[in-house]
């Protein structure tokens, strides 16, 4: 049975997971009346809830006389980490785009890195059951797409396959029968090559990590070159150059969404080796007797950072379980081992930590892991990474594609001009309009759910890493103060009902609140320290009159990645189980006032 290794590739949303679940149903991997989800691939807990696949996943199934190594991706730029690592696998890739959106920033950057590594493009234009799905404009646009990234005249030749993941068909020509996925699966066979096989010494590397508690670190990687045996002694060459030898326990190979065991794989093949103890991504598996490691996988640097620190607040201990230095620290050593585009640093202090990523989503995501995980943490304001270039200071400049609803394309535009955007293009619609800026990553911090409240939600909007220009200038911060708790205590109705003309409070009667808590968005630039545990002074004498009604807007709640935004520079995000507080840095007032004052003095000299 011949093999192909592919990889499937898109923008987020563009349907990838939906279109391999297909997939396996169509291969029969599922029994008739087995009830099966959606989203199958999406195992994880936080994929299924947000929608998105964040850590890449492979499969295998078999159709006709080929068997098919499939690889699941991620969608969203900010793990674009876990795409660029895996594609070191494939033979070819599965390029999905909307037949209605056309390619999206994200579709640039994954079909970039599949041209540098001279993959098989087969596109797929998929959800074309859309009402407005317009397939041939967009094969227009992909064309134009691989003319911008360089692609050689034998890439340009590539197939164009017309798909519905959700309804299960697929079509290589508009007027065909819409019936099964058959014409995809035919298209993998014809226009992804078999992988090469290459004789001599052994040749593996590991691109991916997995874990199991009966016998640890598994490595994942594709043979690049001779074959491997169960049993058979090889040498381990890490990414430093170091070399160890392991006895390969057992080989695994995959079958379906499950694992099988083999005796021995061939050069192509994709595997799962266990009894490589101390395994990591980018160590090359090599004969003992002539170790060449191959190329190290090559990623793009972070460019966001945060400080993660042990929790120093009034509550400390109260909701989670795991919450010192040491329990917070090799939670973050063991995410760097299997997230390449992590890098966690050391700082001064020993109860906190550097961790850089590729941006808001990606640090978010390993910070709601480890919550649900039982930590309790603190975190400090998202801060970009800056870079010199020619002795001049350089920040990182992003892509920023938007689509909003024609009515509020001007409060974008200024938006945008503000916080040093530049715009490239604009497409207007009928009813919406499409936008394209070169933006620094720091304009991005907060400008997401500012954009949301500005339009109504009537704002789509994506971006990707371009490259470090020259720093832009200066560009505003929040524009609103925080309310501040002034005692501990619960929220008292009365309080909250009196203050609601300061501005909108994130708690509501009744939570429990702690001195230097924020608790509110100021309607003013200043902070303000308020009382929200006070009570009305209750007499005998009532009035019915006198007494009025209490109307509490209800509270605001933000979602981790809009809680991160809203930090200002003196903030920290209390982060556990249970709870999402903001609180300031300096909890007591008058020593905030002092620093302040020393802040002040310290610019003036």
């Amino acid at each position: 049975m011949s093999l192909r290794n592919v990889a499937i590739i898109a923008h987020v949303d563009h349907g990838k997971t939906t279109l391999v679940d297909e997939i396996l149903k169509h291969c029969h991997v599922f029994r008739d009346n087995q009830h099966v989800r959606e989203r199958v691939m999406d195992s994880n807990d936080l994929e299924r809830e947000r929608g998105i696949t964040i850590t890449s996943k492979n499969l295998s199934v078999e159709w006709q006389d080929v068997r098919i190594n499939l690889i699941d991706t991620p969608g969203h730029s900010d793990f674009g980490g876990e795409v660029e690592r895996v594609l070191k696998m494939a033979d070819g890739v599965l390029l999905l785009v909307d037949a209605f959106e056309g390619p999206m920033p994200q579709t640039r950057f994954v079909l970039q890195k599949a041209l540098q590594l001279h993959l098989k493009p087969v596109v797929v234009i998929n959800k074309m059951d859309r009402d407005n799905a317009r397939p041939l404009e967009v094969v227009d646009e992909v064309f134009e797409l691989f003319m911008d990234l360089g692609a050689n005249d034998k890439q340009l030749e590539f197939p164009v396959v017309f798909a519905s993941g959700r309804a299960g068909w697929a079509v290589r020509h508009l007027g065909d029968p819409q019936e099964n996925l058959d014409p995809l699966l035919a298209c993998i066979r014809a226009e992804i090559p078999a992988p090469e096989i290459v004789e001599g010494p052994l040749q593996l590397l590991i691109t991916a990590l997995d874990y199991s508690d009966y016998v640890g670190r598994i490595g994942i990687g594709r043979l690049f070159r001779g074959s491997l045996k169960t049993g058979e002694t090889v040498a381990m060459v890490k990414r430093d150059g170091s070399q160890v030898s392991r006895t390969v326990k057992q080989l695994l190979v995959f079958d379906n969404l499950g694992r099988r065991e083999k005796e021995m794989v061939g050069c192509g093949e994709i595997c799962a080796l266990i009894g490589l103890e101390g395994v990591d991504i980018g160590d090359t598996v090599c004969d003992l007797q002539n170790s060449e490691p191959l190329p190290i996988i090559a990623m793009d640097e972070p460019t966001l950072s945060m400080t993660f620190m042990v929790n120093t607040s009034p509550f400390y201990g109260q909701e989670g379980r795991l919450v010192t230095s040491r329990q917070v620290r090799e939670r973050l050593r063991k995410e760097c081992e299997r997230d390449m585009a992590l890098r966690v640093e050391d700082t001064a202090s020993a109860d906190a930590f550097k961790v850089s990523g590729r941006g808001i989503l990606h640090l978010s995501i390993l910070m709601e892991n480890m919550r649900r995980e039982g930590y309790e943490f603190m975190v400090g304001q998202p801060k970009v990474i800056y870079k010199e270039i020619g002795g001049k200071k350089a920040e990182p400049v992003e892509v920023l594609t938007i689509d909003v609803a024609n009515p509020f394309v001007g409060v974008v535009i200024e938006t945008v001009a503000q916080r040093r955007g530049e715009m490239l293009k604009m497409d207007p619609g009928e009813t919406r309009t499409k936008l394209e800026f070169h933006m620094p990553s720091r304009g991005l911090i907060g400008f997401r759910s500012r954009m949301l409240r500005a339009t109504g939600g009537e704002i789509v909007l994506y971006h990707r890493f371009l490259q470090y220009e020259f720093f832009k200038g200066s560009i505003p911060g929040r524009q609103s103060g925080s309310i501040v708790s002034m005692a501990e205590g619960e929220a008292v109705a009365y309080s909250l009902d009196a203050l609601q003309d300061r501005g909108r409070f994130f708690i509501a009667p009744g939570d429990r609140i702690y001195t230097g808590q924020v608790v509110g968005e100021h309607c003013r630039e200043d902070d303000i320290v308020v009382n929200v545990q006070k009570g009305k002074k209750l007499t005998n004498m009532r009035a019915s009159g006198t007494d009025r009604n209490m109307r509490i807007a209800p509270p605001i709640t933000f979602s981790l990645e809009e809680n991160l935004e809203f930090l200002a520079s003196d903030e920290f995000l209390e982060v556990t189980p249970e709870s999402l507080r903001i609180r300031k840095s300096l909890l007591d007032e008058i020593e905030r006032r002092k620093a302040l004052r020393q802040s002040l003095k310290a610019s003036e000299a």
